[in-house]
């Protein structure tokens, strides 16, 4: 209790992203079955993602490069 005292509030730690990755290894990915879109890390050795999070909307995307430390790609 006394510890959350000190602690920041409003700041989220940064996440560490998967070794030799960087933001423009970042893809989404759609199910064929139930349609659900994930966002991660694209291993391109494995063909798989990494690190992988099920997004609902632009915003959840935004929030999966900002916990990164990195600004989301422009949406033209």
């Amino acid at each position: 209790m006394f510890w959350n005292y000190w602690r920041k509030k409003g700041k989220t730690p940064r996440r560490m992203p998967p070794a030799g990755m960087t933001a423009d290894d970042i893809r989404t990915q759609s199910s064929v079955c139930t349609g659900e879109t994930m966002i991660g890390f694209w291993d391109s050795h494995t063909g798989r993602l990494q690190q992988a999070v099920v997004v609902r909307n632009d915003a959840d995307i935004a929030a999966f490069y900002r916990s990164y430390g990195w600004e989301p790609p422009c949406g033209n």
